[in-house]
């Protein structure tokens, strides 16, 4: 999500040790904070998502590194607070799992609620597309995501721009982090890199015709005919963004991207990547006519405020209570829970979507979750290569 990279460069040449990040992720192996955590400069890390990240992940099942993870749209909120000078707010993500244990928790308008704490920090090493002498800063398309707020929660921010401008260059309408929040801009010397670029024609990952590639399908497809006119859906990152390769003839859906998009359309070919044009899964995408975009804050203002119709998920555990696991097996796998927490505990509708078994053929349909909960009652909708399965107040049916 356009890491300053050349700033994540110095400060490993500088090699400042003990540090605590806070950060969405930590990029990949050997590219942005990817390159702390090899060089084991960082102590700490207050994050979202791990991700793709092996050396993150590695690091964070021995115990090597002191890991906070806390649901994505919770992340900006705090962030957003300690910029704003806010003392704490509550929530109702995250209420019933692991991350609201320790916390104060409270009953508002009839809904569980968390207590959540701001995010500050010493320095803000931010990535812009433009920056002018006063500090005016200017980001483009999804690389917004949490920059904006991130500006605002430091002693000091340093930002890296492409484009380092004149003061008037830039439409004072078109500024999104303003000087006063911005100490220190320095032009970016790096090009630009793209994490992972879609392919139009590999649709459906696996070889065709292969009995995974039939199950995914199936599954798919059927949960395509569960999408309205007009629906507003978000689809989360593997098999569920294949949903979007069969949206019934005559049925018009906008998707909402977690990092800050309204109207994803489908992947570029080559020569329209935009490194600046991205999804949650750091796959390249385009824009449709109509498209918006907007800071991760206010993506998943639209979530907890309940904007969003229908969001789609996969999950490693799911059971009669409508309780999801899908983003932990202890001691095994940790990928952390990214956005997840926040779109069942906002969105009006969740449907999971999953193959109805484990490679080793145990079930992911139980009685009672048995994996660390991404939420708690949020399920409506099961669907898998064998069944639809409703969860209603009385159980599976």
């Amino acid at each position: 999500m356009r890491d300053p990279e050349n700033l994540i460069t110095a400060l490993r040449e500088q090699g400042t040790r003990n540090l605590t990040i806070i950060s969405n992720n930590a990029g990949v192996d050997g590219f942005g904070l990817g390159v702390l955590l090899e060089s084991r400069q960082i102590r700490r890390i207050v994050a979202t998502y791990v991700g793709e990240n092996q050396e993150f992940e590695r690091q964070c099942l021995s115990g090597e590194l002191e890991v906070e993870l806390v649901p994505q749209g919770t992340f900006a909120e705090r962030i957003r607070a300690g910029g704003a000078g806010i003392g704490g707010f509550f929530t109702p993500t995250g209420y019933g799992t692991v991350v609201a244990e320790g916390k104060e928790t409270r009953m508002i308008d009839g809904v569980p609620h968390v207590l959540e704490r701001p995010l500050k920090a010493d320095f803000a090493l931010v990535k812009a597309y433009r920056g002018d002498l006063e500090g005016n800063l200017v980001y483009r398309k999804t690389a917004r995501n949490f920059n904006p707020m991130m500006a605002t929660a430091a002693r000091v921010t340093i930002a890296e721009v492409e484009h380092l401008v004149e003061a008037g260059a830039i439409d004072p309408d078109h500024v999104h982090t303003p000087g006063s929040l911005c100490g220190t801009s320095s032009r970016a010397r790096a090009t630009r890199s793209v994490s992972s670029a879609g392919q139009p024609q590999e649709l459906i990952a696996g070889s065709a015709g292969s009995d995974t590639v039939d199950k995914r399908e199936r599954i798919v497809r059927r949960v395509a005919r569960e999408l309205h006119d007009g629906d507003y859906v978000n689809l989360g990152i593997g098999m569920p963004t294949l949903v979007a390769n069969f949206v019934p003839p005559g049925v018009h859906i906008t998707l909402h991207s977690e990092n800050g998009m309204l109207g994803v359309g489908p992947y570029p070919l080559d020569a329209d990547v935009d490194a600046d044009l991205i999804n949650a899964g750091k796959e390249t995408v385009s824009e449709l006519a109509g498209s918006a975009y907007f800071s991760s804050a206010e993506s998943f203002a639209m979530v907890r405020g309940g904007h969003i119709d229908l969001t789609v998920l996969g999950a490693l555990q799911v059971d009669e209570g409508g309780n999801l696991a899908n983003w932990m097996i202890p001691g095994k796998m940790v990928k952390g829970m990214g956005g997840a927490m926040d779109l069942v505990a906002g969105a009006r509708r969740v449907i999971i979507a999953m193959e109805h078994t484990t490679r080793e053929g145990s079930p992911k349909i139980l009685r009672a979750c048995t994996l660390p909960l991404t939420g708690v009652g949020v399920v409506d909708l099961i669907i898998t290569e064998m069944a639809v399965i409703e969860v209603a107040p009385e159980g599976l049916r």
